[in-house]
């Protein structure tokens, strides 16, 4: 003990109280603040009681009670909780260790060092310190108090684990002093197994991301469809209310050359009318009516886009496949073939989509073909590439065959790219 030991400890004492109430979610009302300090200040009179009324050493024993229990109390009681205010004092005792190691650092440097130089060092980073914390730590810390308990108490392993170690081995007993192994090497036992739960929670995190960013794609994507085929009857509704509105006109003329004795002239009337409202019929490609939407919004932007479009399909109305992944797994496939196309366009290249679909004991089998340029690159059996927004078509795909437990092939064959799927 010398000089600057106490102010040390009323510095030290400070910056725990602090940094804890920041690691806190708690509204700072005036009352709030009243009550800290207040709480502060009977913490700061205990310790000085003890410190000149026993020793420090007794001071420091008694610590984890004389100050790190009320605080934990007060700081329960002004947010509501008590999990994360003790969790944020353990924490807060960890980061006090930073002090002390800068100190330990500057002193380790010093030929023959000062007993007061590595107090002093510790008092002067404080400040900076604190302020560091406040500034970039605490928002973080603070919104753990909204997590699951369950990741505030992984959170809160390492800093017991620490504040444990450090009065069982360093105030309570001598026995990293003394190199007992165990001591010296338990904070790494801590470090390994949580570095280990960290592996685990992180590929869970990763994976539960990914399908959730997997089911926006799916869901954008099932979006723009619905959208295309909005309007698509938005145009047949708009169509129909036209020969509605012509239906008097068409009778008339028919009427006029019946009346006039032009029978040949009124059938080959009827019949262009006839002819104008089987084109503007749906096709039917197949029974199944969410395959048969898709096939039949792609087969018009086909032809709007001047590829011909060749379905042979017979998928039945009831499948294994669910609805939404069947239209997801047919808008990607021919909305990435659809796309190559156009590429194959602008070069002056062959175009054409031919898909074949069908289903045979209770599993789906689907073709893709289309012409490609050269050079496509390969990666694991699947297609990649470096244009931004491509490639989500291709792992939406391979999401939903593993899904199902299926089957994908993705290859290039004589300029042509072929996708074959299996559920």
């Amino acid at each position: 003990m010398n000089v600057l030991t106490v102010p040390n400890g009323i510095v030290v004492a400070l910056f725990g109280i602090v940094l804890s109430a920041s690691f806190c979610d708690i509204c700072w009302t005036k009352r709030n603040r009243i009550v800290l300090a207040a709480g502060t200040a009977a913490i700061l009179l205990l310790q000085g009681a003890i410190t000149f009324g026993a020793s420090w050493d007794a001071m420091q024993e008694l610590y984890p009670f004389t100050t790190h229990l009320p605080l934990a109390a007060v700081l329960g009681v002004l947010s509501g909780d008590w999990l994360w205010p003790t969790i944020s004092v353990f924490a807060a005792y960890l980061c006090c260790q930073l002090r002390r190691w800068a100190a330990l650092l500057v002193v380790a440097l010093m030929p023959t060092p000062a007993d007061w130089l590595q107090p002093a060092i510790e008092m002067l980073v404080t400040l900076p310190l604190l302020a560091a914390l406040l500034r970039y730590v605490a928002p973080s810390a603070r919104s753990f108090a909204h997590y699951p308990r369950s990741m505030q108490l992984q959170f809160g392993v390492v800093p017991l684990a620490g504040y444990l170690s450090d009065y069982v081995t360093r105030i309570y007993t001598s026995l990293l002093a003394d190199g007992n192994q165990a001591a010296v090497e338990f904070m790494f036992f801590v470090s390994s197994v949580m570095y280990i739960v960290f592996i685990f929670r992180f590929s869970a995190e990763e994976s539960a991301r990914g399908q959730l960013e997997q089911t926006r794609n799916n869901l954008k994507l099932q979006v723009g469809q619905a959208v295309r085929e909005i309007e698509a009857l938005r145009t047949s509704q708009q169509q129909t209310r036209a020969y509605r509105h012509d239906l008097r006109h068409h009778l008339q003329y028919i009427s006029a050359c019946i009346e006039n004795g032009r029978g040949e002239q009124a059938q080959e009337y009827i019949q262009s009318i006839c002819s104008e409202i089987e084109a503007s019929k749906v096709t039917i490609y197949c029974e199944n009516e969410a395959a048969n939407l898709i096939f039949s919004s792609f087969a018009g932007r086909s032809e709007s886009c001047g590829v011909p479009l060749n379905i042979q399909a017979h998928i039945p109305q009831l499948i294994s496949v669910a609805e939404t992944d069947l239209c997801v797994l047919l808008s990607n496939a021919l909305e990435n073939a659809l796309r190559a196309c156009r590429r194959m366009k602008a070069e002056n290249g062959p175009v054409y989509i031919e898909v074949t679909a069908r289903e045979k004991n209770g599993h789906l089998f689907l073709q893709f073909v289309n012409p490609c340029p050269e050079g496509i690159q390969f990666e694991n059996g699947l297609p990649v590439t470096n244009a931004e927004g491509h490639g989500v078509g291709v792992r939406s795909i391979c999401a939903i065959v593993e899904k199902y437990k299926g089957l994908s092939d993705f290859s290039v064959q004589e300029g042509r790219f072929i996708l074959r799927v299996s559920l």
